[in-house]
Parts: structure tokens; sequence; C-alpha cells
């Protein structure tokens, strides 16, 4: 199970993209996904896909370790795809079996909403991949520091998301030793249809929950045992270095934009 989720996961290499700023990271991973929003045609989607492809190369990613981690999220995926199928109408009318039709807008904006929901996924994972976590906690709460001066607790909110997308490897690994357990004492997860592993599946959900909460006491009840105030100011230990590349990278932006925006008027 852990091999197929990735998100939150940090793969320790030596590369270009490792060594950004995750400040830059961040704010380029955020412009981005606002770029795929406005992409809406095959020919920026396919434009988008080089570029995340490029990205992929860069931080020395196997692709298929990356859409591996799709995974978990296909049933999602299917979902959405299926809503904009049959929900969406317009343009010609392909199939028509009583109350059930499908039109060609519906079939192409199920494959857009499918393939920006997956470069969403698929560049985050990327940022998630060549940063660690505590590295992106920092910058989020550096990004986030003018808001300070209208009382949100943005140590807070770094804090949490630190510790969230600490617990999720943990989890996973928690989840694995309990599918092992459960298959020791002869359960049948990983065999039958849908049906049978959903059912087998939801008696895992009660010790992960458990586990989780015992986990999250056993951390609050160690921070509070060594003094952590999360009123007092606090300074850190690690320094963020903004580099000329990381000015370059952000750059890199407006060309990937222009020619984005060059696409969708062109209507290629």
């Amino acid at each position: 199970m852990k091999d197929k989720f990735i998100i939150g996961r940090y793969l320790p290499l030596d590369t270009l993209v490792h060594r950004l700023d995750p400040r830059a990271k961040l704010i380029f991973v955020m412009v981005f996904i606002i770029l795929i929003f406005m992409a809406h045609s095959f020919s920026t989607y396919l434009w988008l896909l080089l570029l995340i492809l490029i990205f992929v190369r860069l931080s020395r990613i196997k692709l298929w370790f990356l859409v591996k981690g799709l995974t978990p999220i296909w049933i999602f995926l299917i979902f959405t795809f299926a809503m904009h199928l049959f929900l969406t109408k317009g343009g010609t009318r392909l199939i028509e079996i009583g109350f059930i039709s499908i039109d060609t807008h519906g079939v192409l904006e199920g494959i857009y909403i499918v393939l920006r929901l997956m470069f969403i996924i698929m560049i985050s994972t990327v940022m998630t991949l060549t940063t660690s976590p505590i590295d992106l906690t920092d910058a989020f709460e550096k990004l986030l520091t003018p808001l300070k001066w209208i009382k949100v607790p943005v140590h807070q909110l770094s804090m949490m998301m630190s510790i969230a997308l600490r617990f999720i490897p943990t989890l996973m690994n928690e989840l694995d030793k309990i599918i092992l357990s459960q298959k020791s004492r002869g359960s049948e997860i990983s065999s039958g249809g849908i049906v049978n592993r959903i059912k087998a599946f939801l008696p895992l959900l009660i010790p992960l929950f458990v586990s989780a909460f015992q986990r999250a006491e056993d951390l609050a009840i160690a921070m509070e045992v060594r003094g952590y105030d999360t009123t007092k100011q606090r300074t850190s230990y690690r320094r963020l270095h903004w580099q000329w590349k990381d000015t370059v990278v952000l750059l890199l932006l407006i060309p990937i934009a222009i020619i984005l925006f060059a696409l969708k008027i062109l209507g290629v």
C-alpha cells in the first residue's frame, strides 16, 4: 500500500530541483496549478504534460513511480469522468439509450477534468518528492509571514501542515502492518471483486483510526512535556537561502504562460 501512495514522501537525491529554494518551488507549483486551470484544449494539455515530464526528468524521478502514485485516486478520476460523461450536454449526440445520453462535449469535458486533476497531483507530488516536509513547512511559514499582521496563526498552520505530511507515511506503514496481520488471520483482502475488497477494507479503518488518535495523543503529550508553546516567538535552526537559479525558475513561468495562452487563443 505504501508503495502506491507517495504523497508526503521525500526522495533525498542530489538534483537541480532538490537544490532549489523550497519557497521558489512552492510559488512555482502554485502558479503552475493556476495555469493548469487555464488550459482547455489538447494542445495546451500536451504543452503542460511536456513540462511535467521535463520536471520529472530533472528530478531523476522514475515516471512509472510517479504514475503508480496515482493508483489510490483512480476510482475518484473514473467517477469524475463518468459524471461529466453523462451530465454534460452539448455538441454531437454519440449515444442515446432511454434517458441516458452521451454527447461530445461530455466526453471532452470529462477528459479535460481528469487530465487537469492528474497534472495537479503529479506536479504537487514532484514538489513533495524533491522537498523535505520540514523545508516545505518553513517555506510555507515564510511566504505567509505577512498574514501575521492580520492575526492569522501562520506558525500554527505551518506546524499542522508539517505534522500532517509526516503522519502520511507513518499511517501508510501502520496500514501495511494491519493488512499483514489480517491476512495472517485468514482475511481475504486482496482477492475477489471490488465490492468484496471494499467490504474487507472497511474493518481496517477502525484500528487505523485508533492508531492515528493514539499517535496524535502521544505527540501532543511529548510537545507539552517539552514546554512547547504556540504563542511564543520561535527562532529557526534552518535558514533558507534564495539564489539566482530560484529567480530564473520563477521567470520561466512567463514564457510558459505566454505559450499556453498563445495555444489557447489559436485554438489548436
